[in-house]
């Protein structure tokens, strides 16, 4: 079967199991702190099994895109090394909520695997938990006694806690686990070894294909295990590596999933697959990167310095260094390999389909981008390696490390990469010493520490009520506290609340909770893991009691005239500038809105002009809000309803309908188009590859903006005596400072000749040398600087000191003739950092010319002659 063919038999087969087949979710994590990345098929429904929200399926079947680039789970140093390991793949799985358990979980693994796909059994082993005493765990009997019934005993291996209990991170959901291990090497090295010795030896032919997790506890802050409300199964098996396997080969490199891919590096590179290891692994780099790179971007998640966005652009240099340094490439060429991949995996992920221009544009920029620097950067490094191995050090320093990450962009373990190749190492704490430096410059809030939650209430569900109402009766779920530097404060979540969380681009409500006449400010609410958590500084004495919470219903307003503004502004946009335009990130706060978008050019004066025109005609028409709650998918998507690339959408979807503005959102929103008033454009910019920015101001602010202008325009009226052509009265007074510039400018050209006439004058001979030495009035330092230069080239044997007073503010100078320089041992520079002090300033050159400022103009005399008495002693 190819690998379309694999996929679907797969999701088939689960169907027929009575699973839901369920949409991939995001491999940009939008929405939970503790996750940056989707690492793992279940981070989806992490909810579910915490308990914070309920199934609407206790059964679900998907294929889910994942990514393992940091952290616990991180392949990066194996990926193309070895013939099975990625950064992004597929991760296959079957899901039961409190449904089936362990029985049901492994019989129909074994049953897909060697009944339906034909995995011949005699090939197979598996592993079962044996238990940890310190986390008071046994070993798990009832996989064991499942597994038997399949599978010989000897077949059957106990497995400790790093390769038999999963989780997700240091906390969350957890729990024993069965992984199935398969032997593809060939009957004569099964004969000679046995491939029970090499499960779990990382031996690239007995490989693990599937994991069966049986989730029981849910891991806390503190360490320890706390059983789950409910039992689940969370099984993930690695599509790659199943392909693989099913396709007869030994390297999942060579499965169609990549070959295409590599074909294409051939034809682009003239260079052989399998006749050069080293053009094999860089082939294989740059096959699995270019994979993780493009539905980064299908994802919304563009390339950047910082975090998810520096991990895409860590790994995309790292592939674009492979192809330089193996493949011979000098150019951009990674972006021609994305048409490839749409062709692969473009059925499966329509995403990277819609999104190919984009994801083309952003790749083949950052292609270019890092190429300006790459080579320099590699010359540097190759030459510090050369001299540290004649000297017998086998390091390369911390700080070269730095400058190359600093100064070339070359991500730390690039830099290690390159290293390993030459049998160096880097020193990672000189590293890290230069990077604290470089951070305490501009040190972000601490990381945050967080209390257990504290439940007060057994119910898990939080309803928000927002949309109708800004005030609401409600009770205490749970709560934690939250240190963060030398500030603490609460996070608190409610039974039922009127608070926005923020997400969708939206910031967060605020307001206050009040009972028994006693107020706690609301001073923010965030969206977690689906929970609304409202930040309070101060926890209410009494939790258990019944609150009023409300809204700060101003803020509301101003918000909500932003959100409603950014929908209409996209529907302008596409109006205007063409359908092409592809929402890319917003952020909408009471005092402005910001909105990312997908275009290829400048959006010209005349364009946003007609965008803003037709976004205040959408508001004068006064449409009211149509908004559709909780309507299928399906339906959403015939209305013709705009969805946001790179957001997981559930089966039921809420719908915003402005006049012919229709896009699914979560957030708040005016009731009209009217109530925003006025819509005003305040920049439009550039900020990635393919990526426009507007910013914009809408009511209130719009009208102070108005009002601003028309106060600016009356006072240069006044100003300019009230012309009645204001356009010409304004180039006419352009023309008369032009003209009166050069009056300026040829009178402080006089003023420098006769200063430098007078300084001339009153030059003397001194030990050989000829002394111009002063204080003097001139215009600028830049004034003083020609005469110096002038006078150089004029007299020889120069030593030009001299200070000017220029509008309060002390300058020196001091020129020297190389000559005097080489045959006296003087130095300029050295000079001017001595007698500096003088004018209470500072400064400094070379051995020739030296320039200081300073503070204190009374000084300058002093100075220059401190200055004279060096060079003549």
């Amino acid at each position: 079967m190819n690998s379309k063919e694999i996929r679907q038999t797969f999701l088939d087969f689960f169907a027929s199991k009575g699973h839901e087949i369920v949409p991939s979710a995001p491999m940009v994590v939008k929405n939970d702190p503790t996750l940056m990345f989707t690492n793992a098929g279940m981070n989806q429904f992490k909810d579910i099994f915490l308990g914070n929200s309920a199934a609407k399926s206790s059964r679900v079947t998907d294929t889910q895109k994942c990514l393992r680039v940091s952290g616990k789970h991180n392949d990066l140093e194996e990926v193309g090394h070895d013939t099975y390991h990625h950064t992004m793949f597929e991760m296959l799985g079957n899901w039961s909520f409190g449904d089936y358990f362990k029985e049901d979980a492994i019989n129909w693994a074994w049953e897909l695997l060697v009944e339906k796909l034909g995995v011949s059994e005699d090939r197979l082993y598996v592993t079962v938990f044996e238990g940890a005493k310190e986390d008071q765990v046994p070993f798990d009997q009832g996989a064991y006694d499942i597994w038997k019934k399949h599978l010989p005993v000897s077949r059957i291996i106990n497995g400790n806690k790093k390769d038999n209990f999963w989780e997700m991170g240091e906390t969350g959901p957890c729990g024993p686990c069965s992984e199935v291990h398969i032997d593809i090497r060939s009957d004569e090295d099964r004969q000679a070894v046995d491939g029970l010795t090499l499960v779990n030896q990382d031996h690239p032919q007995v490989i693990e294909i599937w994991n069966l997790v049986f989730m029981q506890f849910n891991r806390k802050a503190d360490g320890s295990l706390e059983p789950l409300p409910k039992t689940h199964v969370d099984t993930g098996m690695g599509f790659e590596r199943l392909c693989m396997v099913l396709q007869g080969k030994q390297s999942n490199y060579d499965t169609d999933l990549f070959t295409p891919l590599i074909g294409k590096l051939e034809q682009l590179s003239g260079k052989k697959y399998n006749e050069d290891l080293k053009v094999d692994i860089a082939m294989r780099v740059i096959s699995d990167h270019i994979r993780t790179v493009t539905f980064a971007i299908a994802d919304a998640q563009l390339p950047s310095n910082n975090k998810a966005g520096y991990v895409i652009r860590r790994i995309l240099r790292r592939a674009v260094r492979y192809g330089y340094t193996f493949l011979g490439f000098r150019r951009a060429f990674m972006f021609e390999l994305v048409d490839v991949l749409t062709e692969v995996m473009g059925e499966a992920f329509p995403e990277i389909v819609l999104q190919k221009e984009l994801i083309v544009k952003v790749t083949k920029e950052e292609e270019d981008s890092f190429l300006r620097t790459l080579d320099t950067g590699i010359r540097l490094l190759e030459r510090i390696m050369v001299e540290s191995e004649k000297s017998g050090n086998k390091k390369v320093e911390g700080t070269v490390a730095f400058e190359l990450y600093d100064t070339y962009g070359f991500p730390l373990d690039l830099t290690e990469l390159i290293a390993r190749e030459h049998n160096m190492e880097v020193d990672i704490e000189g590293f890290n010493q230069a990077m604290e430096v470089q951070k305490s410059r501009s040190r972000n809030a601490a990381a945050q520490e967080l209390s257990d939650w504290t439940f007060v209430r057994d119910e898990m569900d939080s309803k928000f009520v927002g949309y109708d109402t800004t005030s609401t009766t409600l009770n205490i779920l749970r709560y934690r506290q939250v240190k963060q530097k030398k500030k603490s404060f609460f996070q608190v979540v409610f039974d039922v609340t009127p608070f926005y969380g923020e997400s969708g681009g939206q910031v967060g409500d605020m307001g206050y909770i009040e009972a028994a006449g006693n107020k706690y400010s609301v001073v923010d609410t965030k969206k977690e893991n689906n929970l609304t958590v409202h930040i309070l500084e101060t926890l209410p004495e009494n939790v258990d009691a019944e609150f009023l919470g409300v809204v700060d219903v101003d803020k509301r307003l101003d918000i909500t005239n932003n959100h409603t503004a950014t929908h209409i502004l996209d529907y302008a946009l596409r109006q205007v500038l063409g359908s092409h335009v592809e929402q890319k990130g917003s952020l909408v706060t009471a005092d402005n809105l910001r909105f990312d978008f997908s275009h290829f050019q400048k959006v010209t004066e005349e364009e946003l002009i007609q965008v803003q025109e037709v976004a205040n005609q959408i508001i004068r028409a006064n449409y009211n809000q149509e908004e559709f709650r909780s309507i299928p998918m399906s339906e959403a998507e015939e209305m013709g309803a705009i969805a946001l690339f790179g957001e997981k959408y559930g089966d039921h979807v809420r719908v915003i309908k402005f006049g012919d503005s229709l896009e699914l959102c979560g957030g708040t929103h005016a009731k009209a188009t009217g109530q925003i008033g006025s819509f005003v454009i305040v920049s439009e910019s550039s900020i990635s590859a393919g990526v426009r920015r507007i910013e914009a101001i809408t009511a209130k602010k719009a009208e102070a903006y108005h009002q601003d202008q028309a106060n600016l325009m009356k006072e240069v009226k006044a100003i300019l005596n009230n012309p009645k052509d204001i356009t010409a009265a304004i180039q006419n007074l352009l023309k008369e400072n032009a003209a009166s510039a050069k009056i300026v400018e040829a009178f402080q050209k006089e003023v420098a000749q006769q200063v430098k006439k007078d300084l001339v004058a009153s030059m003397k001979e001194v030990n050989g040398m000829n002394l111009v030495e002063g204080v003097v009035s001139v215009d600028s330092a830049g004034a003083l600087k020609d005469i110096a230069f002038q006078l150089k080239g004029e007299i020889e044997n120069l030593c030009f000191i001299v200070g000017a007073n220029l509008g309060g503010k002390p300058n020196l100078t001091v020129m020297i003739s190389e000559n005097l320089v080489k045959e006296k041992g003087l130095h300029a520079g050295q000079i001017i950092r001595e007698v500096a002090k003088k004018i209470q300033g500072g400064g400094g050159g070379q051995p020739f010319f030296a320039t200081a400022g300073g503070k204190n103009v009374d000084g300058l005399a002093e100075a220059v002659q401190d200055a004279v008495a060096i060079v003549c002693k």
